[in-house]
């Protein structure tokens, strides 16, 4: 009984980590449970996306499966729409894949060990 009347609560939290993802961003079904405080639970974002109005405003292309991956099924209207949405913010689809690196949004956990990755990253260019 508990958990019917905490998915709204869920979901509302969902739809408003989904709804601040940059244009031109990307980032993981995963990661939106995780900054939505419903951490292993990237099948509920899933399940919130997919009943989304038609119309609505909320910027569901911008989640991508585990590793940058398309999630719909190759050939299918949803996955044409959503690469086409990417590809329309400068984001790039290649065999199937945003590039996270590129166009990742980051995740709910980055910190100080990611930001030192990424200092190393720019002194190993000198």
């Amino acid at each position: 009984m508990a958990r019917s009347s905490t998915q709204p609560a869920a979901a509302a939290a969902i739809l408003e980590v989904v709804a601040r993802i940059p244009r031109g961003k990307v980032t993981t079904y995963g990661a939106v449970a995780e900054r939505a405080g419903q951490p292993r639970r990237a099948r509920l974002v899933g399940r919130v996306l997919s009943q989304l109005p038609d119309g609505s405003k909320v910027p569901w292309h911008r989640v991508v499966a585990a590793g940058g991956r398309i999630a719909f099924p190759e050939g299918s209207d949803l996955r044409r729409r959503q690469v086409s949405r990417l590809l329309r913010e400068g984001v790039a689809v290649v065999h199937g894949r945003a590039d996270l690196r590129a166009h990742g949004w980051g995740s709910a956990t980055e910190g100080i060990d990611q930001w030192l990755w990424r200092v190393g990253d720019d002194q190993d260019a000198n």
